[in-house]
């Protein structure tokens, strides 16, 4: 009956993925996506703690990768490491910053201890050098009266 006629065979019936294409790639670009089209909460649509361990992953990423090329110290890293456990820095940049102020600070410190160490030295020089004066002023006039250093004079704790 086929070969005759009487019997016809339906074509396969088509379905189309176009549209979805179409929507999806509207989607991507942040269409279809505004309040009244969602229906889980905002935790359910993105997880908190999806957000903080992508935070998490890439602070210590950057921590180590700064370890590393020696731009931190290990002790530096650690503390920072423990901030960034404790949620102090909210993202890449802020943790970037704090790491800049933080050497500024290191190396103004550093200035500042030694510029007080070559003062300190430099009046030191100038004590011993007035003392050596007044000795040698006070041994042109008496010979004798100079303290001769007694080495069992060693202060009580």
């Amino acid at each position: 009956l086929e070969r005759v006629g009487f019997v016809t065979q339906k074509p396969v019936t088509i379905h189309s993925r176009a549209r979805v294409h179409r929507k999806n790639d509207a989607k991507r670009k942040g269409r279809h996506q505004g309040i009244g089209k969602r229906k889980g909460t905002a935790n359910a649509r993105l997880p908190s703690k999806v957000i903080w361990m992508r935070r998490q992953r890439v602070l210590r990423r950057l921590l180590s990768k700064y370890r590393d090329s020696k731009k931190i110290d290990k002790h530096l890293y650690h503390v920072l490491y423990l901030k960034c456990k404790g949620n102090v820095f909210k993202n890449k940049r802020n943790l970037i910053e704090f790491i800049h102020k933080a050497k500024a600070e290191k190396t103004r410190e550093k200035q500042l201890n030694d510029q007080a160490e070559a003062r300190r030295i430099k009046s030191k020089a100038a004590r011993e050098r007035r003392a050596a004066r007044v000795d040698e002023k006070r041994g042109t006039s008496s010979q004798e009266e100079t303290p001769v250093e007694t080495p069992a004079a060693a202060p009580a704790a």
